[in-house]
């Protein structure tokens, strides 16, 4: 792996717009400074873009079902 490749192989398609945070936190229903949390723990999928936090709403769709629990039979 160069220098200029990241350590996420995964391809981004600029065809999908970026999402800020406050973006994020409108789609996820959840506070804007959670998300920066999330992101600051590596808990939540982000680019960033220079300083900025941006995000793929698949990112975020595809992390959303990763943190789905299975219901239980009663």
């Amino acid at each position: 792996m160069s220098a200029s490749t990241s350590h996420r192989e995964a391809e981004v398609s600029l065809s999908e717009p970026l999402l800020t945070a406050e973006d994020a936190a409108a789609l996820l229903r959840v506070r804007t400074s959670w998300v920066y949390e999330a992101t600051r723990t590596g808990r939540l999928p982000h680019l960033k873009v220079g300083r900025h936090l941006r995000f793929l709403r698949s990112d975020l769709e595809a992390w959303l079902r990763e943190q789905r629990e299975p219901g239980r039979v009663a």
